[in-house]
């Protein structure tokens, strides 16, 4: 594995570091306070000013390849650029980068027909409209897909929809024009993972109800923008469904694989900010006589936190060499430890920097409350800790049937206990002697 950067990634590095200093850091206060103005049925206006600039400058689709609107990265080329934007909460959508419209694009530009792709794909590539993912569902626990119960029922030439969704990032945003809904086409098909099918939803479609806003740890316009959505006899023609019918989990995977590693990276990006905010508060604060940086509990804060980072970034580097090397589904072990281990680090980091600053912290004034929750978040979002270990210990139970244990040293299946006898016999009688 070799995870040196090529040339035109770190050309794209500084160019993107340039201009998170020059555009960025600078309106991260204005676009706060805009967004939580607006509230959830509104957005910061500042966004809409600096997303011009960001394209100018090239700083655009970065996640996509090339033949698909993109910059031609491949993830792991990716990686470096996407930590530089989770430095900052507002940055993804200024280069239009941000979830959930990374997820629709990749899943349009892969599975879309050419009539999908010029009706929503192209202007989200332009940036000109927003969209929404309706997976997850308040009435079953929808960490396993399978349960969800919306209905997609073919009736003709459409497609009729009725369920209830919630966590729906982006439905409340005015800007947001498509939604791609998941539910189940075929809920007797014995294949429990044939049953789904993804639709295409434009948000002005008659039957469907934003019903509120779901505040994340009370922020309401900042941060996921989630919503919760009720689909009643909701129409769309036949020619919406993504893929076919019975596709929606092939999709599902392809979309999340990148979508979680995306969040990975930028949640290494705003560690490491936390991280430099935690060393220069303290260099500040002198409680009782002495520096916080001198006490060993803030010392050793410091270096666990540098060593959490690293071992994550590496974790990622490697996750995102795999995809690209092997594919999402063959990386699907490394997709499931950095979605485990990356916001957990984030969420100790930050939560010690937010320690470090007192009650200060636990205000917006520096930017640590919204970093911990965006953290905390991701311990659920695009599926929770428990299902991804779940995962990792199961493919770790599957390889190790595979491996050959004559040749690794392990320990024997069943204990020999005629021998174990024996030599519990012979150890005794020796001992006697002596």
């Amino acid at each position: 594995m070799d995870f040196e950067y090529a040339p035109h990634v770190v050309e794209l590095q500084k160019r993107l570091e340039d201009f998170m200093a020059e555009h960025i850091y600078p309106n991260e206060a204005i676009h706060f306070e805009q967004a939580e103005a607006a509230g959830p049925y509104g957005h910061a206006a500042i966004i809409d000013e600096l997303k011009p600039r960001a394209r100018a400058s090239g700083l655009w689709n970065l996640f996509l390849p090339q033949s698909q609107g993109g910059s031609g990265l491949d993830n792991l080329g990716y990686a470096p650029l996407c930590e530089i934007m989770g430095r900052s909460l507002m940055a993804p959508e200024v280069f239009n980068c941000a979830a959930p419209d990374t997820g629709n694009m990749e899943v349009l530009a892969r599975f879309g027909t050419e009539e999908q792709k010029a009706r929503w794909l192209e202007p989200l590539l332009d940036g000109e409209i927003r969209s929404a993912f309706a997976m997850t569902e308040p009435s079953v626990a929808s960490s396993d897909a399978t349960n969800i119960e919306t209905s997609i029922v073919r009736d003709g030439d459409e497609y009729v929809i009725n369920g209830r969704k919630w966590f729906t990032t982006n439905a409340t945003d005015p800007r947001c024009r498509v939604m791609i809904v998941m539910g189940k086409s075929a809920p007797d098909s014995p294949d429990r993972h044939a049953q789904q099918s993804m639709i295409l939803v434009p948000a002005d479609t008659p039957g469907v109800d934003v019903i509120r806003p779901l505040p994340i740890f009370g922020y309401v316009g900042t941060l996921d923008k989630a919503s919760e959505v009720q689909f009643t006899d909701v129409r769309v023609p036949a020619t919406n469904i993504l893929l076919g019918e019975g596709r929606g989990f092939e999709i599902a995977q392809g979309r999340l694989g990148p979508g979680r590693i995306h969040h990975c990276m930028r949640l290494i990006g705003l560690a490491e900010r936390m991280l430099e905010r935690l060393c220069r508060r303290v260099e500040l604060r002198a409680p009782f006589g002495q520096p916080l940086s001198a006490q060993t509990v803030t010392l050793e804060r410091i270096a666990e936190s540098r060593m959490m980072i690293e071992q994550a970034r590496l974790l990622t580097l490697k996750a995102a060499w795999a995809m690209d090397r092997f594919g999402n589904k063959v990386a699907r072990s490394e997709i499931a430890l950095i979605k485990v281990v990356a916001p957990n680090m984030a969420t100790r980091v930050i939560d010690w920097a937010l320690q470090a600053f007192g009650g200060a912290g636990v205000t917006n004034d520096y930017g640590l409350a919204a970093a911990y929750v965006t953290a905390r978040y991701l311990r659920l979002a695009d599926g929770p800790d428990e299902v991804h270990r779940n995962q990792i210990a199961r493919l770790e139970l599957r390889r190790q049937q595979s491996i050959d244990v004559s040749r690794t040293g392990a320990w024997a299946e069943v204990i020999d206990l005629e021998a174990a006898t024996r030599a519990g016999a012979a150890t005794r009688a020796r001992y006697a002697e002596a």
